[in-house]
């Protein structure tokens, strides 16, 4: 069983590293603190390396231990969590040459790239496998790792209120509760404090939201240039995308984000009822899940715009 190969990987390295893909959600934040959290439990010499990511996730257990730098060394095992593409994972070059591979996610495009792959597309957050995966490692679930768990189901369930969201999410959830986390403090942090970065940038997407075939499609986007007005951070993007879903009559949210040498745009699709955006995103070479992917799309703004729309109206009913 693929577990038993994954205890059996971790029980025999003596030096571990924790991967997780660029631009990283809570989820990705999350699961990785918390497998870190888990293996340090195990007295192992273990890294966890995520050079970037939202300074809102810094109140979480040992984040002043995540490494920035990606350094030149031979691990035992590389770990990756929540990266469902090789070519997303941040330090990729570790995790090819590490002694062995194991991969953790929850994404149905995942492809596959460890030796060990323990992937589950129903979960609707990584940190959920975590839960089912540390009680069978016989890890047990500090209030520590559970906060840094309880922070990835929040925020990959828009706060429980996406359709991917089971009885298991809310049982796995109160289990932490009885566990002593705080969840009223996560959801507060994660989901409802915005930066002033956060606030600006929504403004401008705001005032550039178009619609399209007949209100079932939102378009916007930010540039470099936008970002860099407001002073913006990791993770001050965050959470634009959702703007254009939550209004009434659309199917389709487009946000496109300019990426830093200018050259094209990360491109996030979020869908309501029926367009599987996974799909839509595919088709440029990225993925996701059913309701939220991205993809990236080199090119000027309006060559973008016009190539990902022209997709979005071929699956909009």
């Amino acid at each position: 069983m693929t577990l038993d190969n994954i205890l059996e990987e971790i029980k025999k390295a003596k030096s571990i590293v924790i991967l997780t893909h660029e631009n990283p959600d809570g989820d990705a934040v999350g699961s990785s603190l918390a497998m870190y959290l888990a293996i340090k439990k195990l007295d192992k010499d273990v890294d966890i390396i995520i050079p970037e990511f939202s300074r809102c996730f810094k109140f979480l257990p040992s984040a002043n231990e995540i490494k920035k730098e990606i350094i030149d060394k031979k691990y035992d095992l590389a770990i990756s969590l929540d990266c469902a593409d090789f070519k997303r994972l941040v330090g990729n070059e570790l995790f090819e040459k590490a002694t062995s591979k194991v991969v953790i996610d929850h994404h149905s495009s995942n492809n596959m790239y460890g030796d060990y792959n323990f992937v589950n597309p129903v979960a609707p957050a990584c940190c959920e496998i975590l839960v089912g995966m540390f009680e069978y490692l016989g890890i047990e679930i500090s209030i520590e790792i559970g906060t840094c768990i309880l922070t990835g189901i929040i925020t990959d369930t828009g706060g429980f209120r996406y359709s991917g969201v089971t009885a298991e999410t809310f049982e796995f959830t109160a289990e932490l509760l009885r566990k002593g986390v705080n969840v009223s403090e996560v959801y507060k942090r994660v989901l409802e404090t915005k930066t002033m970065a956060n606030f600006e940038l929504n403004k401008k997407i705001s005032d550039r939201m178009e619609f399209f075939e007949n209100g079932k499609v939102a378009f916007t986007y930010i540039t470099l240039d936008d970002e860099e007005s407001v002073s913006a951070e990791p993770g001050d993007h965050e959470g634009l995308v959702e703007v254009g879903r939550d209004i009434e009559g659309v199917e389709v949210s487009v946000f496109l984000r300019e990426n830093k040498d200018r050259t094209g745009y990360k491109v996030s699709l979020r869908s309501n009822d029926y367009v599987n955006v996974s799909d839509v995103c595919f088709m440029f070479g990225g993925g996701g899940h059913l309701r939220a992917a991205g993809c990236m799309i080199l090119g000027e703004l309006e060559q973008v715009k016009s190539k990902i729309l022209n997709e979005v109206k071929k699956v909009i009913k």
